[in-house]
């Protein structure tokens, strides 16, 4: 092996042994691990409404009661989204393609839980528009702007 060769393979290998990967954490894993479940578990409607419905039960306040209010804006906003499971977290799904999701600040141990929607929703807007929120209280202003953008998700 020529000089340079040899100078070449120890820098690649000096630059490779000094990084770390930190990988996926807990949270994110557990998150995995509960997708795998719903595929396996497969779910139709009334099933869906009630793994929601059980997973809201489990948050902690104010998370619960949040997530309680979204669940019904949903629904009286788009009654064609089926309830369910979505790495763990309630998600609206129309078609079996998930368009809008809940993100538990408790479950990612974040500051504040976030409301999302997939690419499945139709709130494209020019080249930029958001497709996640923070969200830290719902009043009734917060509740007209989710209710008016799942409307406009599903159309």
């Amino acid at each position: 092996m020529s000089p340079k060769k040899a100078t070449q393979k120890s820098a690649k290998s000096t630059t490779a042994s000094s990084r770390t990967s930190k990988g996926f954490t807990a949270e994110e894993r557990a998150a995995m691990k509960e997708r795998a479940q719903e595929l396996k578990a497969g779910a139709d409607k009334a099933d869906g409404e009630s793994a929601v419905l059980a997973k809201i039960a489990e948050m902690p306040e104010p998370e619960r009661a949040m997530a309680k209010r979204l669940h019904a804006i949903i629904k009286a906003s788009a009654p064609v989204l089926s309830p369910r499971l979505w790495y763990g977290m309630p998600a609206y799904a129309k078609e079996g393609k998930v368009v809008c999701f809940f993100q538990s600040a408790h479950k990612f141990k974040t500051r504040y839980s976030s409301f999302g929607f997939s690419d499945a929703a139709s709130l494209d807007e020019g080249a930029l528009w958001p497709v996640a929120f923070a969200l830290k209280e719902l009043t009734a202003a917060e509740e007209a702007r989710i209710g008016a953008l799942v409307k406009k998700a599903v159309s």
